[in-house]
């Protein structure tokens, strides 16, 4: 079974059609993913409390998909909003934190980011952030700053992805998340030859890029079965308390 602990749900603004829950539960059956974490993109992109309360409502609804997970969205500048939604929005369905950087216009190294980390900190919930570049090293020295913090970074910095050794010198509490709709060759094999298996979580973007993207890359990689069950489900489960199938 695979855990895919960085997916959406909801419609995106770019000129495709990707907001049908159906369209999560058809890739989890296409791709053989037990449970798929996912935020909002009403959340992310505009009003991370009415985001919030939208894909509430689909992960309560009569007959909804029970392999779907919650990861709050949490703007680190309306705090306040964020702790009631907090306070709202419980286990067992809602399972962590999100925090988009760039959408919100907050920077890693920003007061506000670390407030916000201590917030979801203080509620015990793994926070996904998204990192793009050298911000990677920034959340390393967050979490190194925030006692308790899980930090998982979104992309894995994309493009400084060889900055990875560092991040992980810097913090035992950060853990990485590969998914990029540009992945270079051999990264995902570097990665792990560097820092090992456990600091890695398996993560797609769905549903804005399909799951064969980072399948395609993990299948690149030559995982031993040891790599594989850790990256792919162990991790997760363990980092956000998700029932063991």
């Amino acid at each position: 079974m695979i855990v895919d602990a960085h997916a959406h749900w909801g419609p995106w603004f770019f000129s495709m059609e990707t907001g049908s829950v159906a369209l999560n539960s058809k890739l989890m059956d296409r791709f053989d993913i037990g449970w798929q974490l996912v935020s909002a993109i009403e959340a992310i992109t505009y009003d991370a409390p009415a985001g919030n309360r939208s894909l509430d409502q689909v992960l309560s609804a009569d007959g909804a998909d029970p392999r779907l997970f919650g990861l709050v969205t949490v703007d680190p500048r309306e705090l306040g909003a964020a702790r009631e939604d907090l306070q709202r929005l419980s286990r067992p369905q809602w399972v962590g934190v999100k925090i988009h950087t760039h959408y919100s216009a907050t920077p890693i190294s920003s007061a506000p980011m670390q407030a916000a980390v201590e917030l979801a900190t203080e509620f015990g919930l793994p926070v996904l952030v998204h990192t793009w570049g050298e911000d990677l090293l920034d959340l390393a020295a967050l979490a190194a700053r925030v006692p308790g913090s899980r930090l998982i970074a979104g992309h894995m910095g994309a493009g400084a992805w060889r900055r990875i050794p560092e991040a992980r010198e810097i913090s035992d509490r950060i853990w990485f998340e590969p998914c990029w709709s540009q992945p270079e060759a051999s990264r995902l094999r570097w990665v792990l030859d560097q820092i090992g298996h456990d600091r890695l979580v398996f993560g797609t973007d769905a549903t804005l890029i399909d799951p064969s993207v980072t399948l395609g890359a993990v299948q690149a990689a030559g995982l031993t079965p040891g790599e594989w069950d850790a990256v792919m489900r162990v991790n997760a489960i363990s980092l956000f308390d998700l029932p063991t199938p």
